[in-house]
């Protein structure tokens, strides 16, 4: 056998269908696109609807809400606190030792236990750490944030930055 012997099997490659070649047949004259009208005529383009807006430009695109008044908090955990040996931890502290980037702040999460008296000062803590803090003699001190009880600034907002 060889390469000119090929060929595909029966049935299986189908002659594509010969349109508008002339009125004697099922696909000529119109070639099956109706009569008159724009689609009869030439292409119109996906999603188009006649000049009317159409739904994939009516419909919003953003999705979601980035809140610019956001507070991130930067997580220390019960473990961690207890492998630094620090019997006193604040934002101060843990910055120096390198557990807390600069400006940032601090929230105490619950994961492992105290074997000893702590005394924390945080911007927040979890109800379980602060139970496990007290529980082991401990005291909690929540640190105010700097602004106050109010909203904090407005994050990447242009008005803001004057």
């Amino acid at each position: 056998m060889k390469v000119h012997d090929l060929k595909p099997a029966p049935g299986s490659h189908k002659a594509k269908k010969r349109v508008a070649r002339g009125i004697g047949g099922k696909g000529g004259k119109t070639a099956g696109r109706g009569t008159k009208g724009q689609r009869a005529r030439n292409t119109v383009a996906v999603g188009f609807e006649g000049g009317q807006l159409p739904l994939h430009k009516r419909i919003p695109k953003l999705r979601g809400f980035n809140n610019p008044f956001r507070v991130e908090y930067q997580a220390i955990n019960l473990d961690t606190i207890e492998e630094s040996g620090l019997d006193e931890v604040s934002p101060e502290t843990l910055r120096e030792i390198g557990l807390v980037g600069k400006n940032k702040f601090v929230k105490v999460l619950g994961r492992g236990e105290l074997t000893r008296k702590v005394t924390v000062k945080a911007h927040a803590a979890s109800k379980s750490a602060e139970a496990a803090i007290t529980g082991a003699g401990g005291t909690v001190e929540i640190v105010p944030l700097p602004w106050g009880d109010g909203r904090p600034p407005a994050k990447g907002n242009a008005h803001t930055n004057r």
